[in-house]
């Protein structure tokens, strides 16, 4: 016996459905479409020397969170240098930042091994990982523009022909 109102039960399940997946759709475009601003922070450098976020205004810097114990973050590390040296006379400022669990005498070994072009810095109580949203994956790599906003955070290792479109669109060398 079919009752009038099975005929529209028929698209309730979907018409929910499809309702809940554009609600989803619409916060994360909400999230992502929304620039978030890139918290003031003071790096200290394996040198001692403070690197101010305010200092960093006005250029493209990239923040990379990484650690000696981590493979994935050595494995990158040489195509950070090469990112860091290819871009580096258009405006670009790195900063790696060493998580809190690192030893400073590995980073610092590391850092002279390798012969690191960029700014290497310590976060030895874990202040700058807990401003940056919690970082704890790593490698963790931030891409913030010239207003201090983040363009781009990977985690894990960037695809690294999107992230030179990325920094040419950015630095306007395009």
């Amino acid at each position: 016996m079919t009752t009038s109102a099975s005929p529209y039960r028929s698209w309730i399940k979907p018409a929910a459905i499809g309702a809940v997946v554009l609600a989803i759709a619409g916060i994360g475009f909400a999230t992502f479409s929304h620039q978030q601003q890139a918290p003031d922070v003071t790096f200290i450098g394996i040198d001692g020397q403070k690197i101010s976020s305010q200092d960093l205004r006005g250029k493209i810097v990239m923040i990379n969170f990484w650690a000696t114990s981590c493979a994935t973050c050595v494995k990158e590390m040489p195509q950070m240098v090469d990112t860091y040296n290819k871009f580096k006379g258009q405006g670009l400022e790195f900063v790696a930042v060493a998580m809190s669990y690192d030893r400073p005498d590995y980073v610092l070994n590391y850092a002279e091994t390798r012969k690191l072009p960029f700014k290497v810095a310590l976060d030895s109580g874990g202040d700058l990982a807990k401003q940056f949203g919690d970082v704890s994956m790593t490698p963790t790599t931030f891409v913030i523009g010239k207003d201090g906003k983040i363009l781009k955070r990977y985690l894990g290792e960037p695809d690294f022909a999107s992230l030179h479109a990325l920094l040419q669109k950015s630095l306007g060398t395009t």
